[in-house]
């Protein structure tokens, strides 16, 4: 049988069929009691075995049978859910999902599963009890040595290091038996590592070896440019040490924390291969699987299309010629359906990025000994299909921060009178022409002084500057370069190293990133991305003589108003919108624009918004509603205040396109 055809479908198919269980196991471990649940992972599991025996993966067919046998015994009521059987079917789904991006990357798809299903064999021979499964999951664990598992940025980091001749090395340490002084040994292990090259990770964490909450050995994850022999023997001076290994670290598919499963190419419905019940039968979309370069090139002809289509209403307008008028609106009604279309294809909503996140949480407050409560809202909020892509490895690295070192452990929040179980929150919603993420969590909050500190101790800033800083501006120099103030360093969050990076890789989108915390009551961060529709609609105004172009999602209306009606707040014009104060923004001073025009005795304004915050652009006079393609200013112009793009009118012209959330904050 032929099976390259159907090998994207397959892939595709798969992981939908994995997520869906992922969520369900989830769900199933609040609900123990509810076989339903088991159903639903049942059916998934099933439909996944058939498919995989079909295009011949055998390994994978054969551990979700495993798998299947196990919820076979749960529904049938011969074993009872519990941890240690869901953490064992999560490793098993673990394991499938590894396979399935082994296939996806041109792999087989075979992988060493022989522990998970020694735990399936004794859960479902043994009636599955608890202790029993536990006993097995820790006993494996202690005979085997653990690969660190690193996330994309620690793994590009890692590669970097090799290619500048440096040296990747996992270091296991034991000490004696008898060792009184624990966490006195680790510490002059870290110091002695810390000189030589820079620790990655550590496995238990640091915060757990310095409570001494581990037996008598311990892994790190390091990089130097030492030899490996040279770090052992600096180790093995450390009195009290039993052993020192030294070996050289790979990074597999297994050792990465997250692997994003979204690839480039996409189904041309907003939601693909979606089933649903409807009369007891099952019921399918209808799709066709596109790459998106192919769309990418749709996208650019269609813009060339817009263009050419101002143009002649430009040339209809000045002519006055009837039928060509006729013509041409015709022309903007079918292409205007086209492009509501072209765009509709590329957009995704951002779950397909949030749902792997609930499992990630469970995981982290398990390891971290926290109590986590997720509440996840917007998830059916869309971007574009290429920002999707993006954006998953720097939410990933918030949420992780956020754990480790914003959400505090439940006797220190007890102690400050709060919830024992912590708050984070996902959010995602539209404003403007923008899509803003916010990751916020109820934990200890950022504190000023000792970012303040660290900066000045790293010469980021002088002690003026920072005495003359906002607390936005201060909190904002956590994503410098190397920057952290964690007291300890973590295995889950790294050194202080990812804030940077994940600022980077959200300005390479065209988005930023923002901090706000208080003190004891928590941090948000809040990032702002770009829709990334090329063709937007947008309310033409004349400022002085120059054109610009506001877009039509963040105006709420237009007004004149009178300047005996302009009032003073806190030093500043602002005007009374509907009972609201809103302050004037007069876009002449602010864009700098040569003052041709003589001042009337009224204000044409633009009222804007952003969330809750409103503002009033002061224009000259206003052309009117057309749409635009939205074009790059490049590089060299991308840092100016204020402006998002540019585009070109039907006469020739250039306007630029103000980024109206800008001028709000």
């Amino acid at each position: 049988m032929e099976t390259n055809q159907y090998l994207e479908v397959f892939i595709d198919e798969s992981k939908e069929h994995l997520q869906s269980i992922n969520d369900q196991l989830l769900h199933l471990e609040k609900n123990p009691q509810d076989l339903s649940i088991v159903n639903e992972i049942f059916r998934s599991a099933h439909t996944l075995k058939g498919m995989s025996a079909t295009m011949g993966y055998q390994d994978l067919s054969n551990l979700t049978h495993k798998m299947e046998n196990v919820l076979d015994a749960v529904r049938n009521e011969k074993v009872k859910v519990d941890e240690g059987i869901l953490d064992v079917v999560f490793d098993s789904v673990d394991d499938l999902e590894a396979m399935v991006i082994d296939i996806s990357e041109g792999g087989s798809g075979e992988r060493n599963v022989e522990r998970v299903v020694e735990l399936l064999n004794t859960i479902e021979n043994g009636g599955g009890e608890a202790s029993l499964v536990l006993e097995s999951v820790a006993s494996r664990k202690a005979d085997s040595t653990p690969v660190l598992s690193v996330d994309e940025y620690t793994k590009a980091a890692l590669e970097q290091s090799s290619e500048l001749g440096k040296n990747n090395y996992q270091i296991e340490v034991g000490l004696r038996e008898d060792c009184l002084l624990k966490a006195a040994r680790v510490y002059m292990v870290f110091e002695i590592l810390e000189q030589a090259g820079d620790v990655i990770k550590s496995s238990p964490s640091v915060e757990a070896l310095e409570n001494e909450e581990f037996e008598t050995s311990f892994h790190v994850l390091f990089v130097t440019e030492d030899s490996a022999e040279d770090i052992e023997e600096q180790i093995k001076k450390v009195s009290e040490i039993e052993h020192v290994h030294v070996a050289v670290y790979q990074v597999s598919e297994e050792s990465k924390e997250e692997s994003n499963p979204l690839q480039k190419e996409m189904a041309a419905q907003e939601k693909p291969l979606q089933k649903e019940e409807k009369d007891g039968k099952q019921v399918g979309n209808k799709t066709i699987r596109i790459n998106i370069d192919r769309l990418d090139a749709l996208m650019n002809l269609f813009e060339e299309l817009v263009i050419d289509r101002g143009r002649l209403e430009q040339i209809s307008d000045d002519l006055k010629h009837t039928e060509l008028r006729e013509t041409v609106e015709r022309m903007t009604r079918i292409s205007g359906d086209l492009q509501s279309i072209i765009l509709n294809m590329r957009m995704v909503p951002v779950e397909q990025v949030f749902n792997r996140f609930p499992r990630m949480v469970r995981q982290l407050s398990k390891d971290l000994n926290k109590k986590i409560d997720l509440s996840v809202v917007g998830a059916e909020t869309e971007l574009d299909r290429t920002v999707i892509d993006e954006i998953g490895d720097p939410l990933v690295h918030l949420i992780r921060n956020a754990i480790d070192h914003g959400i505090e452990g439940p006797e220190e929040r007890e102690a400050k009178g709060k919830r024992a179980t912590g708050k984070l929150e996902l959010k995602a919603y539209h404003s403007g022409n923008h899509v803003f993420i916010e990751i916020s969590d109820d934990g200890g909050g950022i504190a000023r002084d000792k970012v303040v500190q660290k900066a000045v101790n790293n010469r980021v800033v002088t002690d003026e500057q920072a005495a003359s800083m906002t607390d936005s501006q201060v909190y904002d120099l956590i994503m410098e370069s190397g920057f952290s103030t964690a007291d300890t360093i973590s295995d889950v969050s790294g050194r202080g190293v990812g804030l940077d990076v994940v600022k980077s890789t959200i300005e390479s989108l065209g988005g930023n990133i923002s901090v706000d915390s208080i003190p004891d009551e928590g941090s948000v961060f809040s990032i702002q991305l770009p829709l990334t529709l090329s063709i937007i609609s947008v309310m033409l105004v004349e400022v002085q003589k120059e054109k610009y172009a506001v877009p039509l999602s963040s105006i709420i209306e237009t007004a004149i108003v009178k300047k005996e009606e302009i009032m003073h707040a806190h030093n500043k014009k602002v005007i009374d919108f509907r009972g609201k104060v809103v302050p004037l923004v007069f876009l002449k001073d602010v864009l700098s624009v040569p003052e041709e025009l003589e001042e009337e005795d009224y204000y044409s304004v633009v009222i804007v918004r952003k969330g809750e915050k409103m503002a009033a652009l002061v224009v000259n006079s206003f052309i009117g509603q057309q749409e635009v393609v939205l074009k790059s200013l490049g590089d060299y112009l991308s840092g100016a205040f204020a402006i998002s793009g540019a585009t070109i009118l039907g006469d020739g012209q250039v306007a630029l396109i103000l980024d109206s959330n800008a001028l709000i904050k």
